[in-house]
């Protein structure tokens, strides 16, 4: 999406001249409900902002990066995890994941969950949890209760 062009919000969280994307191919990592629009990638600022919508009662992947993310949510309410903490989520928090930090966001049940993006344009592959990763995390409680694999 490099363009001096003005996007324009079309309907419900979309984007004039902006694909809605699958979250990630089926059978990849675990997740439910979750589309992902880049709104802006450009080589000289070296980020992308994209937007990603977690359906009710929806959540993203169990993983973590080497790169960090800076996110805002726009739409909804949910809660997330990041690294060992459990965190509720409404219109317009603001979330920091750290490199290599467990995160995994989840939407209510009753009303999607929308957030903007920035990260690094040329980042790393997301990592999955391995059986040991999942023990240490799953002994917090609060954790345990919260993941979804």
């Amino acid at each position: 999406m490099t363009s001096s062009k003005t996007k324009r919000t079309a309907h419900h969280y979309t984007w004039e001249d902006v694909e809605v994307l699958a979250y990630k191919s089926e059978g990849v990592a675990p997740f439910k409900g979750v589309t992902r629009q880049v709104l802006f990638s450009d080589p000289q600022l070296a980020a992308q902002w994209r937007y990603f919508e977690v359906a009710p009662g929806g959540h993203t992947t169990l993983e973590r990066h080497q790169h960090v993310h800076a996110v805002m949510v726009i739409r909804g309410r949910g809660a997330c995890l990041v690294g060992q903490e459990i965190h509720s989520l409404e219109l317009h928090d603001l979330i920091h994941v750290p490199p290599l930090t467990w995160h995994q966001f989840r939407a209510s049940e009753n009303e999607p969950l929308g957030f903007l993006c920035l990260v690094n344009t040329e980042r790393d592959r997301p990592q999955l949890p391995g059986p040991d990763e999942l023990q240490e995390l799953r002994k917090i409680p609060a954790v345990a209760e919260f993941i979804q694999v």
